[in-house]
């Protein structure tokens, strides 16, 4: 446990990944700003700190996340013409599944002022499913453009379908459902004709 008055390095990832540990583990009726703290080993007071409350907490975790995979998409054109296609998709979207995404989902989903706060800054322009529709779509471009996906293939169209899909599996997967990762890999090799 961190000493009062020590400054806590890395803070805000410190307790989101406290807060998917517990999850994960313990389901999301136990997430309380206790037990994010307690998984963390910091003082209690700590999360309030840092945000404004529990509900804030929760929505940043989950703008966190999808900014994270986000990023990992925009990296997608670098790729272009390298590694496999469906190896190089496989990474940015089943990103969305790692580190707790479905559970993380869920608590923003039954907590309405957290559902509400994501909603917003995903107005405001943070990224989210939008921006990764948008790199996926890029990249699906510059491979069609190479000639590693078929000619014909509509790229915003399989950008939506891949997308829109794990977005569908994220909000409809519970730490107990089956793993989403082999529907999202049938669906690009139905899509890239692999």
């Amino acid at each position: 446990m961190s000493p009062r008055g020590v400054a806590t390095p890395d803070v805000r990832e410190r307790l989101f990944a406290a807060a998917e540990r517990v999850v994960e583990r313990d389901g999301a009726g136990a997430l309380t700003s206790r037990s994010v703290t307690t998984e963390a080993g910091c003082a209690k007071g700590l999360l309030h700190a840092h945000f404004a409350g529990f509900d804030e907490f929760v929505a940043e975790l989950c703008l966190d996340r999808f900014a994270r995979t986000a990023e990992k998409a925009r990296a997608l054109e670098g790729l272009a013409g390298r590694g496999t296609v469906a190896g190089n998709l496989d990474t940015v979207v089943l990103a969305l599944f790692d580190s707790g995404g479905p559970a993380v989902s869920g608590l923003v989903m039954g907590r309405p002022a957290a559902a509400l706060r994501v909603r917003e800054a995903l107005a405001g322009g943070a990224p989210g499913f939008a921006a990764i529709e948008e790199s996926v779509a890029g990249y699906l471009e510059a491979e069609r453009e190479r000639g590693r996906v078929p000619a014909a293939l509509d790229t915003a169209a399989a950008a939506l379908a891949l997308v829109g899909t794990s977005h569908h599996l994220l909000m409809t997967t519970w730490p107990d459902s089956p793993d989403p990762r082999p529907r999202v890999r049938r669906l690009l090799t139905a899509l890239l004709g692999a």
